[in-house]
């Protein structure tokens, strides 16, 4: 039985890392992530400040990019589950 994914090679070269898709759909997915912990922290928050996520605009934002990294790092986006 064969494997059928494919194997992509990382860029060698740091003008290759600049065009490929491969810099490009983490930087996209973490500012999405970040503008969507943004905005949880803006419509939901946390009132009385004991949350340490969502009690700061800064931390929730952070917290919304690094989970934007592991949605689309994760083993099974990339079908090895």
């Amino acid at each position: 039985m064969e494997n059928s994914c494919e194997a992509k090679q990382k860029p060698k070269t740091f003008k290759e890392l600049i065009r490929s898709w491969y810099l490009w759909k983490q930087v996209v997915t973490f500012i999405v992530g970040s503008t969507l912990g943004f905005l949880y922290y803006h419509f939901v928050g946390c009132a009385s400040g004991t949350c340490p996520i969502t009690s700061s605009p800064f931390m929730s934002t952070l917290m919304g990019g690094v989970f934007g990294l592991f949605l689309v790092n994760s083993p099974c986006s990339n079908g090895k589950c």
